[in-house]
């Protein structure tokens, strides 16, 4: 989204390494959501818009989801707001927070989080809910004044 950090350049770095990249496709009226593999970083512009004007495959597009084949090793977290303890606001459906859940239900470790995040959006404390992840790192722009940021 456009308040978010700018992933296209990893993406890019995904693929250039070899490595397997899955998007999330949201299910609307409902807080569920899958991560599906991406066939190339340039196919994401051809990709229909949903109604948050973000890139998703279709709801009949047929691709392999993370979890039936093994899980993901690394998800980068979106959110509006983190704090010091990895907890972050999201936009308020969990679909994160509900597709971690089912992550913990596979074998094997739960995937490493992080959050890419401008210094603006680091907060001295997040409120956080009985079914709120916390992410495993936050990632800043300039770590330096971040650490300023939070008491």
């Amino acid at each position: 989204m456009q308040d978010e950090v700018e992933t296209e350049e990893i993406i890019k770095d995904i693929f250039q390494q070899g490595k397997t990249c899955f998007i999330p496709r949201y299910r609307f009226q409902s807080n569920h959501m899958d991560m599906v593999k991406l066939a190339s970083p340039d196919e994401i512009s051809s990709l229909p818009k949903t109604s948050w004007n973000i890139h998703q495959p279709a709801e009949g597009d047929v691709r392999e989801e993370a979890l039936s084949t093994g899980g993901l090793d690394l998800i980068f977290m979106p959110g509006l707001g983190f704090d010091k303890h990895g907890n972050r606001l999201g936009r308020g459906r969990g679909y994160y927070d509900a597709y971690l859940q089912r992550c913990l239900q596979l074998p094997g470790p739960k995937p490493y989080t992080i959050a890419l995040a401008f210094k603006e959006q680091l907060c001295p404390q997040i409120p956080v809910g009985e079914h709120d992840m916390s992410v495993d790192e936050v990632l800043c722009e300039d770590p330096c004044e971040a650490e300023d940021q939070i008491p």
